[in-house]
């Protein structure tokens, strides 16, 4: 048992440790990561702005720092086995003495902490240039949402890695269809009560849709900020409670779907070839 728990971590640490030192070997992806989202958040700042909202400025920072994860989570995680499969390195996974739960997991560790980076320069640029302003009423509550919205979203990040590769050369298209919805449906700039609680439920599938409606709870209290910024779902105890289900659904049905890849693997032994 110990040595299987050794293996296991020295697996995730080993998977995870690419994604991680990438950002030192290639100082162009930390200016594609950080600053150009930054320009982006900008644009939104600015039109807020203009309109007279200036409050509101804080959620666009906060949706776009949540929006790299979902982007981590879709192409890093989603589409990471596919990628592999063609590049030839599915088949070693697969024939590795370590489990592919721990490759998982060292994909989930390393976009994590490379995904990091780019939400903390999101942060820093609204305070620091757009003078947005967070009081954190619960600083446990505050990161236990951060933590759990995280696990969960990588958990559902394990689900995609698997079930896209099972689904073929549809991976692609998958991909892109989960991208832009989710910007609108989970309420990354906006109060997702706004849609009406029966759309807002369906939504809150996605990790992000509780996890950013108890951080608004949580950063912007009243009166400080205009009650209109936050119109929570349900209070962020009861959704902290919804994110720690997810983690363990999305686990689990991630444990699922990789049991079905590694069958069809060694049993099929389809599983490398394109189209296949």
């Amino acid at each position: 048992m110990k040595d299987a728990v050794i293996l296991f971590v020295r697996a995730m640490l080993a998977r995870a440790y690419p994604r991680v030192i990438g950002l030192v070997r290639e100082p162009t992806w930390v200016v594609q990561e950080t600053v150009l989202p930054v320009l982006s958040a900008a644009a939104y700042a600015f039109v807020y702005r203009g309109m007279g909202a200036p409050h509101f400025v804080a959620l666009v920072f906060i949706g776009m720092a949540m929006t790299a994860f979902w982007l981590n989570v879709l192409w890093a995680m989603g589409a990471q086995f596919y990628w592999e499969r063609d590049s030839g390195n599915l088949e070693l996974f697969v024939m590795a003495p370590a489990p592919m739960s721990a490759v998982l997991a060292g994909m989930a560790l390393g976009g994590m902490a490379m995904t990091a980076s780019r939400a903390v320069v999101i942060l820093l640029s609204g305070v620091l240039l757009f003078g947005v302003a967070f009081q954190p009423t619960s600083w446990a509550g505050l990161v236990g949402v951060v933590v759990l919205t995280l696990l969960a979203l990588y958990g559902l990040g394990m689900c995609f890695a698997s079930a896209f590769l099972l689904w073929g050369r549809q991976a692609w298209h998958v991909v892109n269809l989960f991208q832009e919805p989710v910007y609108l449906f989970s309420g990354l700039n906006y109060p997702v009560r706004t849609l009406g609680y029966a759309v807002a439920f369906v939504a809150g599938l996605i990790p992000m849709t509780f996890g950013m409606d108890a951080l608004r709870q949580l950063l912007f209290p009243a009166p400080r900020f205009p009650p209109a910024m936050v119109d929570p779902l349900m209070p962020w105890p009861w959704e902290l409670g919804v994110l720690a289900a997810q983690v363990v659904l999305f686990i689990a049905l991630a444990r699922w779907l990789l049991g079905a890849l590694e069958r069809r693997a060694r049993q099929a032994g389809t599983l490398s070839l394109k189209g296949q």
